[in-house]
């Protein structure tokens, strides 16, 4: 795996994203995985290994997440920047086609691209999050997100993790404890806080946001498309993944079940279902 950097601009002046690239064989198709709205690219190791028998495989940490860095500007935490930044990352991966595998934010953007006229994406999984973005969702992440809380120790940032995000389903102690450490950066006095920019959360500062509408977006899509939904999820509503399947791309859905949002493409039969896909 290799550990690559790209400069990208924003209104305030460039920032530098970090992404890990992961070779494949010669001449191998390419996939890009985009994390979740707090997530980094961590999320996807396990995936990712079980694609590189077949794929080149690039997950980015988006600004402020992870290894990137944070924004001098926080309003520009926006799906304008982060599509400009996902431009400049395909540029730089220099192929006329890829296929997509996007959860949660990572889901919208793929979506949002693949709207696009000319759009190189040649197939699209959305893993929970899709043409109609639930308040319910958005509201419980926004209760978490963004408050700067730090944690005396691993374990007790481990607590937290697992309370908020206990929809993940049922995961092992030792995929637990994996995100926890994917989560974290350790502080100057020890302590542990989470690593991305607390600014995340500013939106929210203003009190609840309302439901997202984006199936003008849906429709415009082309490309041959999965939709994951947890069972549970309060993101991406049954009634709203099913009518998916009818407009749009009609897309294909699979639902799975004991899980919220989001499936985290940690299981074989999960990791599964999008290898099919993709190689379809």
């Amino acid at each position: 795996m290799l550990e690559r950097h790209l400069a990208c601009l924003s209104p305030s002046g460039f920032h530098r994203i970090v992404y890990d690239e992961r070779p494949g064989p010669a001449g191998a198709p390419t996939l890009v995985c985009l994390h979740g709205l707090t997530r980094n690219s961590r999320d996807f190791d396990a995936f990712a290994a079980a694609m590189t028998g077949t794929r080149r495989v690039v997950s980015p940490d988006m600004p402020g997440r992870g290894r990137s860095e944070q924004l001098a500007n926080p309003t520009e935490y926006s799906f304008p920047t982060y599509l400009a930044d996902c431009a400049a990352l395909i540029a730089r991966l220099d192929v006329e086609t890829l296929d997509w595998v996007g959860t949660s934010m990572g889901a919208l953007l793929g979506m949002m691209l693949a709207a696009q006229k000319d759009s190189p994406i040649r197939r699209l999984v959305l893993n929970d999050a899709g043409a109609f973005v639930m308040k319910e969702g958005l509201n419980r992440i926004g209760a978490y997100l963004g408050s700067g809380a730090t944690f005396a120790s691993i374990e007790a940032m481990e607590a937290a993790v697992r309370r908020n995000n206990a929809p993940y389903g049922n995961l092992s102690d030792a995929q637990w404890r994996k995100i926890t450490l994917d989560s974290a950066k350790e502080l100057p006095d020890g302590r542990f806080g989470f690593n991305y920019d607390p600014h995340l959360g500013d939106v929210y500062k203003a009190g609840p946001v309302g439901d997202v509408d984006l199936w003008g977006v849906w429709d415009a899509v082309r490309c041959p498309t999965l939709v994951l939904r947890g069972e549970e999820s309060d993101v991406l509503s049954h009634e709203a993944a099913e009518e998916m399947t009818r407009r749009g791309p009609r897309a294909t859905l699979v639902e799975f079940a004991g899980i919220g949002h989001a499936p985290q493409l940690l299981s074989e039969d999960q990791i599964g279902v999008v290898r099919d896909f993709l190689t379809a």
